[in-house]
């Protein structure tokens, strides 16, 4: 290898090839980052001549990439990015103060978002950016300050703050006990009675879903083989609750999330803390490691430990929650 083909590539001409190779016009890119259409060219010939290489196949009326061009943008559009996302985030730093988190999809709909507005009224000044998705998001990305994710033991990376753990209960709507207990639907006393019901469950592939499924539920209250009247796979939790809530049939509800859907009475547990079962996953508060002195991130982390301190003693003191033994006419507490 000779010491040109050694030498590091420089830096100054990335910029105008990765605007040329989104739009596929010099002119275009031009326009995009304020220079003229010969500065982008002479830019674009710079970088070729110190690749030694075509990046762009050049026609009367198109641009095209060359296959070494493909190469190197498969290079620079990552780089470029998390570049990008440093210099917002060092800008964002010297004006108003925000937060940005991410969770995944249920836990954002059922337990975050309607805590969220009592955060923003103590911090007026502190925006709060919500990222609701089921991929794991990397803690060293610069966009992201703070994660609550849904996790095992093994799992949990060192700093990681423990929320509260998981519980399972079935649960339909109050509507739908009323007509149990006046007797214009099936009876729903003991396990054995879901074979009468409808039963919305976990449609997912996930590690996590052999806990979250009926299928756990059902073996660990003896009846394994157990076959509903009817099933209705969906595939994230707040689904499951709407679809109870709805009427639509039973779910196998995440207690943490719906606490207070139960304490309200608007879903109702027939079987009580009889029916209620753990998993060995359980939630956590991880902070990402560039994020950690900001006084917003500790503010807001903070507030989510003081409201995951008040859902754990909800469910471990106060959760017999919406019991339909023994009478049916029972209130959940918190």
């Amino acid at each position: 290898m000779n010491t040109h083909s050694r030498r590091p590539l420089s830096l100054t001409n990335l910029r105008a090839f990765e605007a040329v190779a989104r739009l596929l016009s010099f002119g275009a890119a031009a326009d995009e980052l304020y220079l003229t259409q010969s500065a982008i060219s002479r830019q674009i010939k710079s970088l070729e001549d110190e690749l030694g290489a075509s990046l762009f196949v050049r026609g009367t009326r198109s641009v095209q990439m060359s296959p070494d061009g493909q190469t190197l943008l498969r290079a620079v559009e990552p780089w470029l990015a998390k570049l990008d996302g440093s210099v917002q985030q060092i800008r964002r730093s010297r004006s108003r103060r925000r937060v940005s988190v991410a969770t995944f999809a249920s836990f954002g709909s059922l337990w975050l978002l309607p805590r969220i507005e009592a955060f923003q009224r103590e911090h007026p000044d502190i925006d709060i950016r919500v990222s609701a998705h089921d991929a794991i998001a990397d803690l060293d990305d610069p966009e992201l300050d703070l994660a609550l994710r849904y996790l095992s033991p093994g799992q949990v990376p060192a700093g990681g703050v423990h929320m509260f753990d998981e519980t399972l209960t079935p649960v339909v709507s109050r509507a739908l006990w009323e007509q149990i207990r006046l007797g214009h639907a099936p009876p729903l006393a003991k396990a054995a009675d879901l074979v009468q019901h409808t039963l919305a469950e976990e449609d997912d592939d996930r590690p996590s879903t052999e806990f979250l499924s009926w299928r756990h539920w059902l073996a660990a209250q003896g009846q394994p083989g157990l076959q509903p009247r009817r099933w209705l796979y969906l595939n994230f939790t707040y689904q499951q609750v709407q679809a109870a809530l709805a009427g639509h049939g039973v779910a196998l509800a995440r207690v943490p999330l719906v606490f207070e859907a139960l304490q309200r009475g608007e879903l109702v547990e027939p079987f009580g803390a009889a029916g209620r079962v753990g998993s060995p996953f359980s939630y956590w508060m991880l902070v990402a490691p560039a994020s950690r002195a900001r006084s917003e991130v500790l503010e807001f982390g903070a507030w989510v430990e003081a409201e995951a301190a008040a859902t754990r003693a909800a469910v471990e003191t106060g959760g017999r929650a919406a019991s339909a033994k023994p009478a049916p006419s029972a209130v959940p507490a918190r």
